[in-house]
């Protein structure tokens, strides 16, 4: 199984796109969002992810920089699904984002590209706790406890036994630690530097910066920490800085993955 890090950037980067990703085996992938836009379709190029090898997509909020993207992913998926014996394609998300995905695709797609909807492209609905299979992986969804709109994170249970978690782009809930605790690899938000609050308030928008996010996972016991959903500001030395300071409050793996960046899990 490998990560690769499709965006990293919170939702009005300019420099980076916003956080998406893909989880990859054996050439067939899950996408994690879509970031704002189009720019989706650049990434997955640049990756040398074939569109037409992802199967599934969750959705974890209806935010513009998280959910934009996946109408795209739709329009251009319609294209494949219409070609003989093509698979059929799974969007998971909760019943907001559903919801609004389908509204959106009915309003924005041509009537050729909604065709795909219910027949070939799925539209699901997941409940908190509810387990589906993505890659031949159980993977559990959980609401976080968002404080500004409905928001689902994941944990999927690798093949080696570990346990993967995508935390959401908001700070841990510690009503989410049935799902965190015990996983091998934590993806956490980490707004800006402990260093740069100030200047970026990143808890008046209700985020983290890397400090606590490094102290979580060192209080969990978490051996391998990604951080992402960032500010922009000085993307050349990101990884250096951010690095620096989360080693002095967690003593683990910790990753600063760059747009495009490939983690082997």
């Amino acid at each position: 199984m490998k990560l690769t890090m499709l965006g990293t950037g919170h939702a009005v980067v300019t420099e980076c796109y916003n956080t998406c990703f893909v989880l990859s085996e054996n050439n067939r992938h899950f996408l994690v969002d879509g970031g704002g836009g189009s720019t989706i379709l650049t990434q997955l190029k640049r990756a040398k992810i074939n569109i037409g090898d992802i199967k599934t997509i969750f959705v974890t909020h209806k935010h513009i920089d998280h959910i934009l993207g996946v109408v795209w992913m739709m329009r251009v998926l319609a294209r494949y699904l219409a070609k003989e014996g093509a698979e059929d394609v799974y969007i998971y998300g909760h019943d907001e984002v559903i919801g609004l995905l389908r509204d959106m695709a009915e309003k924005l797609l041509q009537k050729n590209e909604v065709r795909s909807l219910d027949t070939k492209l799925h539209l699901v609905a997941v409940e908190d706790g509810e387990t589906k299979t993505v890659l031949g992986h159980p993977v559990t969804f959980f609401d976080i406890h968002s404080t500004k709109a409905k928001q689902f994170g994941f944990t999927m249970h690798l093949k080696n036994g570990k346990k993967f978690t995508c935390a959401g782009d908001e700070p841990y809930n510690p009503e989410c630690k049935p799902y965190v605790e015990g996983s091998q690899w934590l993806l956490h938000e980490a707004f800006c530097l402990y260093g740069d609050r100030e200047r970026f308030q990143p808890y008046e928008k209700h985020h983290s910066t890397v400090k606590e996010a490094c102290e979580l996972a060192e209080s969990l016991s978490i051996p391998n920490l990604v951080l992402w959903h960032t500010e922009d500001k000085n993307l050349s030395h990101r990884k250096e800085l951010y690095t620096a300071e989360g080693k002095e409050y967690y003593h683990g793996n910790l990753l600063v993955p760059d747009d495009g960046e490939i983690i082997k899990l």
